[in-house]
């Protein structure tokens, strides 16, 4: 595989939830299956959310592409919405 711009750094750690918990927002119960969104202490986001690869992944728009290391995942808008304050312009 050729060296990409971007890499997942897994030595990372957890910095701050972005927005509100799951739980907060009634996206969940007290399950351990929340969607949520983190920043990482490299200032990359982590999201939890539903993994959709296999039914959307057959209908991405065209030039958009899935890599073999990589999912597509779902959260509610509800909680994208919660986190807009968190999130920096630039």
């Amino acid at each position: 595989m050729a060296n990409r711009p971007w890499e997942a750094d897994p030595a990372t750690t957890f910095k701050r939830r972005l927005g509100k918990s799951p739980q907060e927002l009634g996206n969940t119960t007290d399950n351990p299956d929340c969607p949520d969104i983190w920043e990482l202490e490299n200032g990359d986001i982590a999201v939890v959310g539903r993994d959709l690869t296999e039914s959307l992944g057959r209908k991405l728009p065209t030039g958009v592409s899935i890599g073999a290391d990589e999912r597509l995942v779902v959260i509610p808008r509800n909680m994208l919405i919660a986190a807009k304050p968190d999130i920096p312009n630039v």
